[in-house]
């Protein structure tokens, strides 16, 4: 008996998205042609000691290393090629992207990670128009991503090019196929070619199927998501603060808008029953999920 896939599960039961994006400041995605096994930066053919050391400087700096192919076979001869390399900064209403090619993987230790993270450019790459967008197709992680992630990858590059790649694991295989988009850090999932195609060509934020913006905590997601939701809002203009816990299961956010005004946002952890796989192959489990509870504008003091 073939036994459903995860991302099956979460369709049918409409599991939220929104609040379940990877928490990055700045990404980087280096090419890396050949397999990938579930942890990609130990388990590709990158030099292993190579992958460890990205992952040593990138700890704490808010930037989050990807691997990136082109589309198609994934034979890996192990014959010199130069790699490309993409730079994102994801800040709020700064976000760039720059692209650098490498002679050998080993050049992108010159990157100054903590500078990436706080959004400074240090001239690694020259500056890319964007958008990027990369789509997980890490099947050793999780089936789904493969299974269709691949497809809409190889739809897309015949009418975007090197705009779009695959990528290894961004997290959230069960809401499959799912894709960053570079370099403003919004994660989207449930994605189809028509949607993937949307994205890429739309110069506003995209609140359907939005998983969160990766510079923010996953409550500061939930927050951004809701107030855009209620009110509409899709340009680069929202600042999400620091939440402020309520209780163990429960947070206040404030999301400010350029223009002044300000919305205060109640969100709350909630268990999901049904058990389902959250990945394929794993135990059934109930999921928690960040909910809103309330959207209150502010109302400036005279």
């Amino acid at each position: 008996m073939i036994e459903p896939l995860c991302s099956a599960f979460s369709a049918a039961l409409d599991e939220p998205r929104s609040g379940t994006a990877a928490t990055a400041k700045a990404w980087v995605c280096l090419e890396q042609p050949g397999p990938w096994g579930p942890d990609a930066l130990l388990e590709s053919h990158l030099d292993p000691e190579l992958g460890a050391e990205l992952i040593r400087r990138s700890t704490g700096t808010g930037v989050r290393v990807l691997l990136i192919r082109r589309p198609g076979k994934h034979a890996d001869r192990h014959l010199p090629q130069r790699r490309r390399v993409f730079l994102a900064s994801c800040a709020p209403g700064s976000s760039w992207l720059e692209r650098a090619e490498l002679t050998e993987p080993e050049e992108l230790l010159e990157l100054d990670f903590a500078a990436l993270g706080e959004g400074r450019s240090t001239g690694f790459g020259t500056p890319e128009a964007g958008p990027l967008l990369l789509v997980c197709t890490n099947g050793r992680r999780d089936v789904c991503c493969a299974l269709y992630g691949r497809p809409i990858v190889a739809d897309l590059v015949a009418r975007h090019g090197d705009a779009v790649w695959e990528c290894t694991h961004t997290g959230g295989h069960r809401f499959s196929p799912t894709g960053v988009l570079l370099p403003s850090g919004y994660l989207y999932g449930g994605l189809d070619t028509d949607f993937a195609d949307a994205l890429l060509v739309a110069r506003d934020v995209v609140v359907e199927r939005c998983r969160g913006r990766s510079y923010w905590s996953k409550a500061g997601q939930v927050a951004e998501v809701a107030v855009r939701a209620r009110t509409g809002e899709v340009g680069d203009v929202l600042r999400v603060e620091p939440e402020r816990r309520r209780d163990e299961t429960a947070w206040t956010v404030l999301v400010r808008h350029d223009d002044g005004r300000e919305w205060e946002v109640g969100v709350a952890a909630r268990r999901l029953p049904p058990a389902r796989p959250t990945s394929c192959g794993k135990e059934p489990a109930i999921p928690t999920a960040l909910v809103v509870t309330s959207v209150d504008q502010l109302v400036p003091v005279a």
